[in-house]
């Protein structure tokens, strides 16, 4: 198991890919804790089933835009499995669409503070522990192509995450590295909430593998980028989105 002795924290590990992430670093030997905000029942399956298969695991309850509960999760993490290895900047959501025109400072300043502060933070609180290991980022197709409709300001707070994600890198390395996914149609709750099923099944027969995506495909390069097999790569946002978006 390439993780074996390692620390891993996954925010937003309650359900879709930030479950398929903390299921896949445990498999590989990590020891992980699990963030959620809402999706208990989720995130305490998730420890049930890995602890079940001989692993070590927890779930603690934090909202990512909190200065206080980020460093209360890392703290957790650090003290009850030593150290942190891994972080996986999973949290996030679009929150609703809105056009610019309708769109309130309220909800631009919502939707930044969740996908792009919520990392800041958690990233900084993590370093307190972290020597050495690998963040990785859940960025965004969106943050290639600006997203859909209604979603500029999405689109924009992931495209500030693919930057920020090159430049910690530089500034991180060469002890911990960084690096993005770009996930694109993923078979997620994300898209059973905001994105209609006609649309859906439009996208997925554009791409040339005419599907959508897996979390699970999704946490397997996750896990890739976490381990040695990925320690030539760092400040690299990679797409995964079957061939409908090249960059």
């Amino acid at each position: 198991m390439t993780l074996s002795g390692k620390t891993a924290i996954v925010t937003g590990g309650g359900r879709d890919i930030g479950r398929a992430c903390a299921m896949r670093l445990a498999k590989e030997g990590a020891a992980v804790a699990i963030n959620y905000f809402s999706s208990s029942d989720g995130a305490e399956a998730a420890v049930s089933e890995i602890t079940a298969a001989g692993g070590r695991a927890f779930a603690m309850q934090g909202d990512m835009k909190s200065e206080a509960d980020t460093k209360a999760l890392a703290d957790r993490a650090s003290q009850e499995f030593g150290g942190i290895h891994v972080l996986v900047n999973n949290a996030g959501g679009l929150v609703k669409r809105v056009q610019v025109a309708e769109m309130a400072l309220d909800h631009w300043q919502e939707v930044m503070d969740l996908n792009v502060t919520s990392c800041f933070l958690m990233t900084r609180a993590v370093l307190q522990h972290m020597t050495d290991g690998s963040i990785i980022n859940i960025v965004s197709q969106a943050a290639r192509d600006g997203g859909g409709p209604g979603a500029s300001a999405y689109g924009a707070s992931k495209g500030a995450l693919l930057t920020w994600t090159r430049g910690l890198a530089k500034e991180l390395g060469p002890d911990i590295r960084v690096n993005g996914l770009c996930p694109g149609m993923i078979d997620t709750d994300f898209h059973n909430i905001f994105t209609k099923p006609e649309v859906r099944t439009a996208v997925a027969g554009n791409t040339p593998l005419k599907r959508e995506g897996s979390p699970d495909e999704v946490a397997n390069l996750v896990a890739f980028l976490a381990g040695q097999e990925g320690s030539f790569m760092t400040g690299a946002n990679v797409d995964i989105n079957g061939g409908l978006l090249f960059s």
